[in-house]
């Protein structure tokens, strides 16, 4: 099995296609080992050519990467409550990813990785997936303003996202706490020690110590040179493609531009460490992409 496998990088930022395994049928340690260091090396993972996994055979491979993750708000909706149903159709009022974001960024721990398969894809086209990698957007700010952020953390709060969200689907919420923590606007990955920025629209809501005209001012800018082109890669969908992303190096946008048809898959979460920024190790060398945020048109 893992003479056949071909890993193909999509940008020589991020992301790479993998081709020659079906994870609908298991994998071996010796497989799995090449699929982790791929992992880690591209952030993004996008398995061609699957066949439909069954629940437990996903949260098998999920496993593999650390205990699972149980997300805070969203129904269980199905049998396996490991397996999260991603599902947008005419009738939703929301739909879920449609902003950029790390999973569950507001937990203490949020999921180190997540691994989707889609369904069901929309007859007429759409519902891609964006993904912006972190890494190269730290990688490319000026040294001033990366040696200023390390010392920063910022509040990630989930009750503006989380209340009613999933009212359409059962939930009733009322009297429900949803988390809320700190994190550092910089972190350190935990198996590779390569620096990221850790804030995103969706979640982070204020920066610490800062007077809050500074902080949206300082989130705005962050927010935007994340996003930029040069950091981004986009996956078009195939029926039964599986993607495994590195919530601790990416941020990621399921567009939602195919209203009324419908979009449908199964997700699973792995549960992470807690964030943290590790003073001892060493920024990535200067990159022709940088860019300073303050010259953003």
């Amino acid at each position: 099995m893992t003479r056949s496998i071909t890993i193909s990088p999509i940008t020589p930022i991020l992301g790479a296609e993998v081709h020659g395994v079906d994870l609908s049928e298991g994998i071996d340690d010796a497989t799995f080992a090449i699929l982790h260091g791929a992992f880690l090396d591209h952030g993004v993972l996008v398995f061609r050519e699957q066949g439909a996994m069954a629940p437990d055979v996903q949260v098998e491979f999920a496993r593999r990467l650390g205990p699972l993750h149980e997300h805070p708000a969203a129904p269980t909706d199905h049998e396996n409550p490991a397996v999260f149903l991603i599902r947008t159709h005419s009738a939703s009022p929301i739909s879920n990813g449609n902003g950029w974001h790390s999973d569950v960024s507001c937990d203490e721990r949020p999921p180190s990785a997540t691994m989707l398969q889609v369904h069901v894809l929309p007859e007429g086209g759409g519902g891609d997936t964006l993904f912006a990698d972190m890494e190269a957007a730290y990688a490319t700010l000026e040294p001033e303003l990366r040696h200023r952020l390390r010392d920063l953390s910022a509040r990630h709060a989930s009750e503006h996202v989380y209340r009613g969200r999933y009212a359409d689907r059962g939930t009733e919420d009322e009297g429900t706490t949803y988390p809320e923590t700190v994190h550092p606007v910089v972190r350190s990955h935990p198996e590779t020690g390569r620096r990221s920025l850790f804030v995103n629209p969706s979640f982070t809501v204020a920066i610490e110590g800062l007077d809050e005209a500074e902080s949206d001012g300082l989130l705005t800018d962050l927010h935007a040179h994340s996003v930029r082109p040069e950091f981004q890669i986009r996956l078009r969908w195939n029926r039964n493609d599986v993607a495994l992303w590195d919530n601790r190096r990416v941020q990621h946008f399921a567009i939602w531009d195919y209203w009324p048809d419908e979009r449908c898959g199964h997700r699973v979460t792995v549960q992470g460490d807690r964030p943290f920024f590790d003073p001892s190790g060493d920024d990535p060398p200067p990159s022709p992409l940088r860019m300073s945020i303050g010259h953003l048109a």
